[in-house]
């Protein structure tokens, strides 16, 4: 495999290269969590399925604090190299990791204690309080508790795959998330299938794999000396955390705001259909994990040869990288879209286990959310762009309107005009309004980055 370094010209050949492995560890990392949803619609119980994705979005949320120190601290200490100082990148990415440590500690505290208000407000945000929603709720509550101890390991997994990229290392990153999925799926098989643990062993199962994504690459960083970052001693400097948190705040900030949206979309599926509008709502999102983790691991693998350059002023590379992308997710775009509408049957079938009723609904939903593929990727590129560029203020702008303006906005209001039609569209109109604010960012600020 070509090897790519932070300071070499990207032909379309060396983006592919430079992308595919975290696409790969992102898809991956998607797909593992749709085993989970695979071995809980088949052998958990009814309500299983919809209660662990019902309480799924809230443990993302407390998670987004990883994304935030990985895509903000990868950005600086890439930036750092570009400058040609090692020993400081090397100082920050160590105080970034060890501050992480201490807020997954705090949150997977805050995280047990609040799990189980959480599942109850969005119960009773339903008018279709049943049986089935009641066992919902019961098993979201058991899935997330449980899931809450593990908090920590799943920040480090996502800080750790923004970190392997910096330090030249993707296929080692992909190897630890492989490494991850295969551990989640094993013991799902194990406590789910045969054990008959249910959302618990899934739990529990989540949680091993997390340990594999996020404490063994703690561990390789510790130990590994001769690399181009690893972990030693470190100053407290709350500046380099406030840069930190500052310049990935739109990645958390999007991590958040897709959570909250999500959420939404289930208070608002419950209101119009019951547990069967969030199983379907489920089914569409492991679609959407795996399309948008194409853009999302684009986005990854390319955000510290942006910083990198950004910090050598090497304006032309700037240029050819961002001019390439555009064409790129331009393709993808076409492409994402059309395998959605020819594949939706198939997908649906895995989850709906025989349900017709679930699995027409899922098709439907499907073909009309999916039209988002088509544009969504300018989004998700232009906010870890700004991101690179250490721009945290103009990427969080991209990140929070495009979720909390133009598709909450949407959530609520096109159902009232268009019944559950106006759930499904909400995602493709939103992004048509975020892709507008995405080029205006992009076209005016042309001049002062020189891409």
């Amino acid at each position: 495999m070509t090897k790519v370094s932070l300071s070499d010209h990207l032909t379309y050949r060396k983006i592919f290269f430079a992308t595919i492995a975290p696409i790969m560890m992102v898809i991956f990392t998607s797909i593992y969590a749709m085993v989970d949803g695979i071995f809980l619609s088949k052998f958990a119980g009814d309500g299983a399925f919809p209660g662990a994705n019902l309480i799924f979005p809230y443990i993302m949320i407390l998670g987004g604090f990883g994304f935030m120190f990985g895509t903000g601290g990868s950005a600086l200490v890439s930036k750092t190299l570009g400058e040609q100082n090692k020993v400081k990148a090397n100082r920050y990415f160590s105080l970034i990791i060890y501050s992480l440590l201490v807020v997954g500690v705090a949150l997977s505290v805050v995280g047990y204690f609040t799990i189980e208000p959480i599942a109850r407000l969005m119960a009773k945000l339903s008018r279709n309080a049943t049986a089935s929603s009641e066992a919902m709720v019961d098993y979201a509550i058991r899935y997330g508790k449980i899931l809450s101890f593990g908090l920590t390991f799943y920040m480090l997994q996502n800080v750790f795959q923004a970190f392997f990229i910096t330090a030249e290392k993707p296929l080692n990153g992909f190897a630890f998330i492989v490494g991850a999925g295969v551990t989640n799926i094993i013991f799902d098989l194990i406590f789910v299938c045969f054990l008959k643990m249910s959302v618990e062993g899934a739990a529990i199962a989540t949680i091993m794999g997390w340990f594999i994504g996020g404490g063994l690459p703690f561990i390789y960083f510790l130990l590994r000396k001769n690399g181009l970052i690893s972990l030693g001693k470190t100053n407290f400097e709350g500046r380099v955390l406030l840069k930190t948190c500052s310049n990935g705040c739109s990645e958390f900030f999007t991590n958040i705001s897709g959570s909250i949206v999500a959420i939404c979309y289930n208070a608002q599926l419950l209101k119009f259909i019951g547990p069967d509008g969030v199983s379907a709502y489920s089914i569409l999102m492991y679609l959407c994990f795996v399309f948008m983790a194409i853009y999302m691991g684009y986005s990854i693998g390319l955000a510290p040869m942006i910083g990198y350059n950004y910090g050598s002023q090497n304006h032309e590379e700037l240029h050819n990288i961002f001019k390439k992308s555009m064409i790129i997710l331009g393709i993808a775009g076409v492409f994402m879209l059309s395998l959605s509408q020819i594949f939706a049957g198939v997908f649906a079938n895995i989850f709906s286990n025989g349900n017709e009723d679930l699995r027409q609904l899922s098709v439907h939903s499907i073909r009309v959310f999916s039209c988002l593929f088509l544009t969504c990727g300018y989004s998700v590129f232009g906010s870890s762009f700004f991101t690179a560029l250490s721009n945290g203020t103009i990427s969080a702008i991209i990140s929070i309107v495009r979720s909390l303006g133009f598709e909450l906005v949407s959530v609520f209001l096109l159902p009232l005009i268009f019944g559950v039609d106006g759930i499904w569209a909400a995602g493709p109109i939103a992004e048509l309004g975020s892709l507008s604010l995405t080029m205006t960012f992009l076209i005016t600020k042309r001049k002062k980055y020189h891409y």
